[in-house]
């Protein structure tokens, strides 16, 4: 990222001047102006180390000066800018690197001279008059007079408390502070005082006859759904349940399941979300975390919990049924700030953490969801995530709430690409949403074979970043399809921006758009503080979307957890995500924090090198991992790239430090169980290319048949892997397979085979010999 953020929301190219007097109170000698002008750029760029051009005489062409801002006293940094300045004065001193014209995206003259015209900020001063001359397609006015307001700022706490902690002061002025917490936040809107189950009993008795949920050829009427959904709630009550105590829900997605949920909620439970074929010891660990005293369950689904020693008292859906109770609503008082579910999550430690969100944040969402997505009466709302991740709940809940349906749509039509757009055609999908390589999926099948999707209106993306290349896809297949980038965490009761998107956007990364409403996001420092407007920073949420924490995990809620320091009372949640605020208002990610990498010594964020191979002729998709803990390895795909030209194009936008060592095509990137880019595979990948390479690394059972070389090539590329590395005995599954790889695998080889095909003859010989018989029958 470049040191001085672009805030330009009408560039044009040429320059222009802003000055302000310098108050008399003020130091301006050399080093001072230095050691302030270091502080702004290090809070510009978000980076301790920083690099400016210096001008040490009237006159004289600026030379590099490098000084690192980190954690000190402002005495601290005006010890680094006293020899900085000395040596600078020295010519003999200054390697004639350090003097190159041109060379410097900002410069700092205290002698009021003049540098080139390409020097994207001159900062000058000229008697008692600081002077900034910017070029206008990178600043406007208004961030000019910012950043000459930040070295004021900074000049003056030098001068008042040489001895403060530089860092924990921010340069922000009264009028930016309360723009950024408070006119960035998303629109004030009133919740009704009621709870999710309750919007859904209104509906109820207003149309109790209309279809509310549909599964295959099993269709359910508000009335019947409610009914179900009482008798289980108070079956629930009859075994016990208590306010606020943990109801492990292990069914497999179907009607009964959305009975189950709302019957814990009408219930006054927390749901808890546990899916079938999670291994025994991770249902134990999970339960026993929540402190889980009740399992909702149904026959067949328990083989594995039925291993698992969780302690909690288990009730079958159908003895509830069987029990008998009453069909009406239970009228149980759930208030706004109880506990409505536990998701848990990964954590960086290995073990997961289970996010507890409260009613009032979890109505707040699927308000936003129904207003933003278009989720209106009579409209219908697929219902595709799997029951442990958060956005399966809005999934199913929202249509209900408007008076329109939910389609449950089965994992097994999911995983069978074509089926599953022949079923959101068939079923009048409205609204949908789906991972952004599962909708790379789709997009494929759409374009093998181009179909009108009347209803669609609204297609959402979420749980990883959305590339542009995907997005242009998207709008050449499907124009009239609206496409909504959705992001959140499930800390912050799920999504908490919006980029509703009827084209492809402007900037090179897709914004995340602005916060839903009631939502307050922060762009902020390592304490809190808020950067400057188009800095990065660190994410942080605020207001009624922020959850209670980690279930029986103190610590690990102490570390992401606190107390809004601008609204006290108030919870704040560290999300550990950079971004960075756009002019529009917007909302642009930059990566996780913990994805910085240092390579000889240089700290490099590695979403920065992949937003620049994703800007190259030609690259649909992209990462970069580090290999040996020192060189940058990039892996993109699309037709026709080639490596050396990617090379070429990135030496031309990166510094060289950032320059990716290799480059290596593949048809496809391997990815998760999730859909998301699975980077420890293309690590090893690397590691294991720069160890040997693919010539010398080809397997000795090599393909032999026309169908085994042709299933080879399909295999290699959805597994990311070398095709000369794939053997005719390997086993799909084994090679880093899912079931998501199955499915582009199945699309890839034009639906020769399908999922069940790939899951009965996982080995490429077997495969292949069921391809050449389908073929031969065929011919």
């Amino acid at each position: 990222m470049d040191t001085i953020p672009r805030w330009a929301p009408h560039p044009v190219p040429g320059t222009a001047r802003y000055e302000v007097p310098l108050p008399d109170h003020l130091v301006t000698e050399p080093s001072a102006l230095l050691a302030a002008h270091a502080k702004v750029l290090a809070a510009l760029s978000g980076e301790r180390e920083v690099v400016t051009g210096y001008v040490a005489a009237q006159g004289a062409a600026p030379v590099r000066r490098r000084l690192t801002v980190g954690p000190g006293s402002w005495l601290d940094l005006l010890a680094q800018a006293v020899p900085a300045v000395r040596e600078a004065a020295g010519t003999p001193a200054v390697r004639e690197a350090d003097r190159a014209p041109g060379a410097f995206e900002t410069v700092l003259d205290p002698f009021g001279g003049d540098v080139p015209e390409d020097t994207s900020l001159l900062v000058r001063v000229e008697g008692r008059t600081l002077r900034l001359r910017y070029r206008t397609d990178v600043l406007d006015a208004g961030a000019a007079a910012r950043i000459a307001g930040y070295h004021l700022t900074a000049l003056a706490r030098l001068g008042a408390d040489p001895e403060a902690a530089h860092d924990r002061q921010g340069l922000l002025g009264d009028d930016e502070l309360r723009l950024q917490l408070n006119s960035l936040a998303g629109p004030h809107r009133e919740l009704p005082d009621r709870r999710v189950h309750e919007l859904f009993e209104e509906r109820v008795a207003a149309h109790p006859d209309r279809v509310a949920a549909v599964c295959g050829d099993e269709e359910w009427t508000y009335r019947e759904l409610n009914a179900r959904a009482n008798r289980i709630g108070r079956a629930l009550l009859a075994h016990g349940l208590r306010p606020e105590e943990v109801v492990a829900v292990v069914m497999e997605r179907g009607p009964d399941w959305l009975a189950a949920v709302l019957a814990v909620l009408k219930a006054g439970g927390v749901y808890l979300p546990v899916e079938p074929h999670f291994p025994a010891g991770r249902i134990e660990a999970t339960l026993r975390r929540a402190r889980c005293g009740l399992v909702l369950t149904e026959r067949g689904s328990t083989r594995t919990l039925d291993r698992a020693d969780t302690g909690a008292r288990v009730l079958h859906v159908d003895t509830a049924y069987a029990e008998g109770h009453a069909d009406g609503d239970l009228g149980v008082p759930v208030g706004a700030d109880r506990l409505a579910y536990i998701y848990f999550t990964s954590g960086s430690t290995g073990e997961p953490k289970g996010a507890m969100c409260e009613h009032a944040g979890f109505l707040n969402h699927v308000l936003a969801k129904i207003e933003d997505l278009g989720v209106g009466e009579g409209r219908t709302v697929a219902q595709t995530a799997p029951q442990c991740f958060d956005i399966s709940l809005w999934q199913l809940v929202s249509a209900l709430l408007v008076g329109g349906r939910t389609l449950l749509v089965p994992q097994e039509v999911i995983l069978d690409v074509p089926r599953f757009v022949d079923t959101v055609e068939a079923g009048g999908v409205n609204v949908l949403q789906v991972v952004p390589s599962y909708l790379e999926a789709v997009l494929a099948e759409l374009e093998q074979r181009p179909r009108a999707l009347p209803d669609l209106h609204c297609v959402s993306v979420t749980g990883e970043a959305v590339k542009k290349e995907l997005v242009q896809r998207w709008f050449a297949a499907e124009p009239g399809i609206r496409l909504a980038n959705a992001y959140g965490l499930t800390e912050t009761c799920d999504d908490t921006n919006h980029e509703v998107m009827s084209r492809v956007p402007d900037q090179d990364r897709v914004p995340l758009g602005r916060p839903v409403a009631n939502v307050r996001v922060y762009v902020v420092d390592e304490h809190l503080s808020p950067v400057p407007l188009g800095a990065p920073g660190e994410i942080v949420f605020s207001g009624v979307c922020v959850g209670r924490g980690y279930v029986n995990d103190p610590e690990r809620t102490k570390a992401a957890f606190t107390t809004d320091p601008y609204r006290p009372g108030e919870r704040l949640y560290r999300s550990g995500d950079h971004g960075r605020w756009l002019p529009d208002g917007k909302l642009e990610f930059l990566g996780r924090r913990d994805s910085q990498v240092k390579i000889r010594g240089f700290r490099i964020e590695i979403g920065e090198i992949e937003n620049a191979l994703l800007r190259v002729a030609g690259v649909r998709d992209g990462a970069v991992v580090v290999a040996g803990g020192t060189r940058l390895v990039a892996f993109c795909t699309g037709p026709g790239v080639a490596p050396a030209a990617v090379l070429e194009q990135l030496a031309a936008s990166l510094p060289a430090y950032m320059v990716p060592s290799a480059v290596h095509r593949r048809e496809g990137l391997p990815l998760t169980a999730n859909g998301k880019t699975d980077r420890k595979k293309l690590t090893a990948l690397a590691q294991e290319l720069d160890a040997g390479g693919a010539a010398d690394g080809a397997v000795a059972d090599a393909p032999g048949t026309p169908g085994e070389r042709r299933l080879a090539a399909a295999w290699a590329g959805v597994l990311g892997v070398p095709v000369e590395r794939v053997g005719r005995l390997d086993h799909f599954f084994d090679r880093g397979g899912t079931s998501l790889a199955a499915v582009k695998l199945a699309v890839a080889l034009d639906r020769a085979v399908t999922l069940k095909d790939v899951t009965r003859h996982p080995v490429l010989a077997d495969l292949a010999r069921l391809l050449d018989g389908a073929r031969q029958e065929a011919s």
